[in-house]
């Protein structure tokens, strides 16, 4: 999430979707991760086999979702998604959003223990979760301005959302948009609030460039940044 995402992005990312012959919704297991420290590997190399110098960290279960009601806990190091290795961020979120939601799910997890099974039922991903996950597609993470906050010398509306990550080697970063850029506008939707901007990241294609306005240093101008390469669109929730 960042550390390339590491805990920004609610699991709810440079691995291609599995084609699927038609669209569906995200599932979702509701946690939010982060990619091991080189440390952490090699500490896990050393305790659990060499094969086992990889996996994505679990920062928090979120209450209420089929993280919290499996059993998976903060601390817990996911190594395999049934029986497939997971060695970042990324290829977890996409291994779990390509899975139909109500499916029975095995992962691999570490703990001090040692290994074990976790058996967990996944469900759909809530729509504010699929506009952070939209972000996330694209290279970005957003934020809000505190009251106090100024960008540039310019000071943006308190509230107002701002790209907080952007994703090394990603598209929003070579499309030139920066961590501080104020979004006025995604597509033709003006959005004042991280929750508008959320909602209208929702609505987002993957496979079609992505328009934002945005506020930089006092000037606003416009960025299109270009759909992630390999993404199985994904069918919307209901409004």
């Amino acid at each position: 999430m960042l550390e390339r995402f590491a805990a920004t992005a609610a699991l709810v990312l440079t691995l291609a979707l599995p084609a699927v012959a038609e669209a569906r919704p995200w599932a979702w297991l509701g946690v939010r991760i982060r990619d091991m420290s080189e440390q952490e590997m090699e500490e896990i190399s050393a305790k659990h086999g060499i094969r086992e110098g990889f996996g994505v960290v679990i920062v928090e279960v979120m209450e209420d979702t089929p993280a919290a009601r499996s059993g998976l806990q903060n601390g817990d190091i996911v190594v395999a998604v049934n029986g497939r290795p997971v060695t970042e961020t990324r290829l977890l979120q996409r291994l779990i959003g390509s899975t139909s939601p109500d499916t029975d799910t095995r992962l691999t997890v570490l703990r001090q223990e040692g290994r074990r099974q976790v058996g967990v039922r996944l469900a759909t991903m809530p729509r504010e979760i699929v506009g952070e996950r939209v972000a996330a597609e694209f290279g970005f993470a957003l934020r809000e301005v505190g009251a106090q906050g100024e960008l540039g010398g310019a000071r943006p509306a308190a509230g107002a959302p701002t790209v907080a990550a952007v994703v090394r080697g990603g598209a929003a970063e070579k499309a030139g948009l920066m961590v501080g850029d104020v979004l006025l506008q995604i597509r033709d939707r003006a959005v004042v609030t991280r929750e508008a901007a959320r909602e209208a990241l929702s609505d987002v294609p993957l496979d079609q460039p992505l328009s934002l306005t945005v506020q930089r240093e006092g000037e606003r101008f416009r960025v299109v940044v270009p759909a992630p390469p390999g993404i199985v669109e994904p069918t919307r929730q209901p409004r």
